[in-house]
C-alpha cells in the first residue's frame, strides 16, 4: 500500500469551527474571504475542516500538503471551486479545463512559452516600459493617476504584442471588461450559482456586456490573421490551427473564444497585480526604492533594458518576490478529490473541495520569520537556501505550474526598474489599500499616485 492509500492510515478529520459558526462564515466568505482562510489557519493549524451550509472546505497549509496535492497525487484532484462555477463565464479555456481537454490545450500554448523565445519578446516588453514611463512622465505637475488602470492597458499591449502579433489598442475597454468578468465568477462562486443568469443584477448585466466586448476583440483577432497571414508561430496561429479540423465552426469559434480570453485575462491581471503591490509596497519603503533606483542606474543606464540584463536585476527581482510573497497573484488553489486521500495524517472523502492557500502559506511562521514584514533581503541566496520549495508558490505548482511564469516576471522586472530608475511614485495620502481576493489578488479600487522625476 501507498502512503496516501485510505486503508493504511486512521481516518481522523481536521479540526475546524464548530457548525454554530456557520452564519458568521458564511459572511466572511462573502466578505472578506482572505479573513476566512487566515482566521482558520491561525486558529487551528495547518489542516482545517470548515463546513458552510453544503459546503464543506479542506484547507491544508503546510509545504508538504501543497506538494502532494498539486504535485504527487495531482492526478487525483480536479480544478475545484471558483474556477468550476468560472466556467459559466470563462468557458473551457486553459484555466478552467482538466483532463485530456486540458493536456490538449497545454500542448498547443506550452511552446509559445518558451525560455528561448524570451529574448525575442524582451524587446516588445522594453518598449511598452518605455512608453508607459513616458505616459506617466507626462503627469508630473498635475494630480493623481490610478497606476493599476496603466499596468493593466500597459500588461495588455504586451499580451496581444508578444502572443498574438497584434495591437489591441483599438479596444481601450478591454480591461474593464476582464474587470466584470472577474467579478461576475466570484459573485457565481460565493452565490454557488443560485442566482439565475438572466436576472438582471447591475453585475450580470455588466458581465453580459462585457462579454460581447471581449468576443468582439477574439473576432477581430481572427479577421486580422486572416487578412494578414503571416509565418509565425505565435498563440493565435496555433489556436486557429487547433481549431481547423472542428466539424461544426461554430465550436472552433467557441474554443478559441475560451482560450483566448483566458490567456488574456489570466495573462495580463497576474503580471499588473504583481507590479501594482511592488508599486505600492516599494512605494511605502523609501530605502527599497531608491535600492532600487540605484541598481537601474548602474545596470539598464540610460538606455531600454535588453534580455542580457534580466538576470543583473537581483534586487529588483527581489522585491517582485517578496511582493508576491506577501500578495501572491494566485492568493488561493482549488482542487476537487477525485477518490478518497490522506493529507497530513487526514483522511479526505472522495469529492471534497480542498484548498491550498499561497497566502496563507507565504505567511506561515515556521518558514518566514516576520512573516508580516516586507523584507526582500529574505531572498538572498544564503537566507533562502534552506527554505522547503513548496513553502513559496506565487504561481502554483506540479503539472498546472503557470504556464506564462517566465513572461511575466520579464515583464515586471522590465516594468518595475524602468519606472524607478526615471520617475518617483508618491501614493495619494488618505487612500486605503485594502486586498480584493477575487480570481486574483487585486488592489481594490486601484492605486493613486502621483508622479515626480526621479531625484
Amino acid at each position: 500500500m501507498t502512503a496516501t492509500d485510505p486503508r493504511a492510515a486512521d481516518r481522523r478529520t481536521p479540526p475546524g469551527p464548530p457548525v454554530r459558526r456557520t452564519p458568521s462564515l458564511l459572511v466572511q466568505l462573502i466578505r472578506d474571504r482572505l479573513s476566512l482562510v487566515t482566521s482558520a489557519a491561525d486558529e487551528y493549524g495547518d489542516a482545517v475542516r470548515i463546513a458552510i451550509g453544503p459546503k464543506t472546505l479542506y484547507l491544508f497549509n503546510h509545504p508538504d500538503h501543497a506538494k502532494h496535492v498539486l504535485a504527487d497525487n495531482a492526478d487525483n484532484y480536479t480544478k475545484g471551486i471558483g474556477l468550476m462555477q468560472a466556467k459559466r463565464v470563462l468557458g473551457d479555456g486553459l484555466l478552467t479545463s482538466d483532463g485530456d481537454l486540458w493536456r490538449a490545450q497545454r500542448r498547443v500554448i506550452a511552446p509559445v512559452f518558451q525560455t528561448k523565445r524570451l529574448a525575442s519578446q524582451a524587446e516588445v516588453v522594453a518598449d511598452e516600459a518605455g512608453a508607459l514611463v513616458a505616459r506617466l512622465r507626462a503627469h508630473i505637475g498635475h494630480g493623481p493617476v490610478n497606476i493599476l488602470h496603466e499596468l493593466t492597458d500597459l500588461t495588455i499591449r504586451v499580451l496581444s504584442r508578444t502572443l498574438l502579433d497584434a495591437d489591441l489598442g483599438g479596444f481601450p475597454t478591454l480591461g474593464r471588461s476582464f474587470e466584470a468578468v472577474q467579478d461576475q465568477a466570484m459573485f457565481e462562486m460565493v452565490s454557488l450559482n443560485m442566482i439565475p443568469s438572466w436576472v438582471p443584477l447591475p453585475k450580470q448585466v455588466r458581465f453580459k456586456r462585457a462579454r460581447k466586448d471581449l468576443q468582439g476583440a477574439v473576432d477581430w483577432l481572427v479577421r486580422h490573421r486572416d487578412a494578414n497571414p503571416t509565418d509565425g508561430d505565435d498563440v493565435l496561429a496555433r489556436l486557429i490551427e487547433s481549431t481547423r479540423g472542428e466539424a461544426d465552426p461554430a465550436v472552433g469559434r467557441r474554443r478559441m473564444r475560451d482560450e483566448l480570453i483566458t490567456l488574456l485575462l489570466a495573462g495580463h491581471e497576474t503580471t499588473a497585480s504583481t507590479l501594482g503591490w511592488s508599486f505600492h509596497l516599494a512605494g511605502r519603503h523609501p530605502e527599497v526604492w531608491e535600492r532600487l533606483h540605484r541598481e537601474a542606474v548602474e545596470v539598464l543606464g540610460d538606455g531600454p533594458p535588453r534580455y542580457e540584463d534580466l538576470h543583473r536585476l537581483t534586487y529588483t527581482a527581489a522585491v517582485l518576490q517578496e511582493s508576491v510573497r506577501l500578495y501572491p497573484p494566485v492568493w488561493i488553489l482549488t482542487r476537487i478529490a477525485r477518490a478518497d486521500d490522506v493529507i497530513g495524517g487526514y483522511h479526505v472523502p472522495a469529492g471534497s473541495d480542498v484548498l491550498i492557500c499561497p497566502y496563507t502559506l507565504h505567511r506561515h511562521p515556521d518558514y518566514w520569520p516576520r512573516p508580516e514584514v516586507f523584507d526582500p533581503d529574505r531572498f538572498d541566496r544564503d537566507r533562502s537556501a534552506a527554505r522547503p520549495r513548496y513553502s513559496y508558490i506565487p504561481f502554483g505548482a506540479g503539472p498546472r505550474f503557470c504556464v506564462g511564469n517566465n513572461l511575466g516576471l520579464l515583464e515586471a522586472t522590465f516594468v518595475l526598474a524602468m519606472v524607478a530608475r526615471d520617475l518617483r511614485l508618491v501614493q495619494e495620502p488618505g487612500h486605503k489599500v485594502a486586498a480584493e481576493p477575487m480570481l486574483s489578488l487585486r488592489l481594490r479600487g486601484g492605486l493613486p499616485v502621483t508622479v515626480h522625476a526621479a531625484r
